[in-house]
């Protein structure tokens, strides 16, 4: 199994990249390898049980595309996803946590965990989660840059809180 990890310090108050994460429809504005992320099911008030496709760019103009449950919501400081495999024991297990360090500050923190099994998958998964762990920390640091240059997406929440 692998694992991996990494805390980005975001110049942005966790309630405004929470919103820009719940908005899927945008996610391929600041993702690189998202092509289309499709709510398949929207689970309870909170997000818990939503279901999600997402659609992904892989090397050699390929595509894949991952079905995602959310759980463990907490909104505005964090969720748990499971990629659920066609076959057991390769889901794959990530979380996201924002954690508020002053004002309008957040410590994102983002972690994966996989473990390929099929060969010739598993000869390959170093490389393979080499270039899915770069992508992942260009997205979280790109949506930060996007919420930079669009200063007018929910400005209601520069300084406030989604709940109260």
């Amino acid at each position: 199994m692998r694992e991996h990890r990494y805390t980005l310090d975001l110049p942005h108050s966790p309630a405004r990249l929470w919103a820009l994460m719940q908005d899927y429809d945008r996610w391929t504005e600041y993702a690189p390898m998202v092509v289309a992320v499709d709510v398949v099911h929207p689970g309870d008030g909170s997000g818990n049980g939503l279901l999600r496709r997402v659609t992904y760019r892989l090397p050699l103009g390929r595509r894949g595309f991952a079905l995602e449950l959310v759980h463990d919501v907490v909104p505005e400081r964090g969720y748990t996803y499971t990629m659920i495999s066609r076959e057991p024991g390769q889901d794959q297990t990530g979380r996201v946590v924002l954690e508020p360090v002053g004002d309008n500050r957040t410590l994102l923190h983002f972690e994966e965990r996989y473990h390929l099994t099929k060969l010739p998958w598993r000869w390959f998964e170093g490389p393979i989660y080499r270039f899915i762990n770069k992508q992942n920390e260009s997205s979280m640091r790109r949506l930060s840059a996007w919420l930079t240059e669009h200063p007018e997406y929910r400005a209601d929440l520069v300084h406030g809180s989604l709940t109260p």
